[in-house]
């Protein structure tokens, strides 16, 4: 007799954990600073554009979130 019981049922659940973002990114949000790692320098961070793909106007060095 099928249907009686208590059923194991296969849904997703009701998710809690914290998210990361897409691609497994922190998702900082689009205020702050990216900052060079090499001489220090700040540049207020671009929305859209991470951190790592941006260069440091000063020495070329790839920034770094900060």
């Amino acid at each position: 007799m099928r249907g009686s019981g208590k059923g194991g049922g296969s849904g997703r659940g009701s998710g809690k954990g914290a998210g990361k973002g897409r691609m497994g990114g922190f998702g900082l949000g689009p205020g702050g600073f990216c900052v060079c790692p090499n001489c220090g320098e700040k540049v207020s961070h671009a929305q859209g554009i991470p951190c790592n793909k941006m260069k440091c106007p000063k020495c070329g060095t790839v920034m770094t979130r900060g």
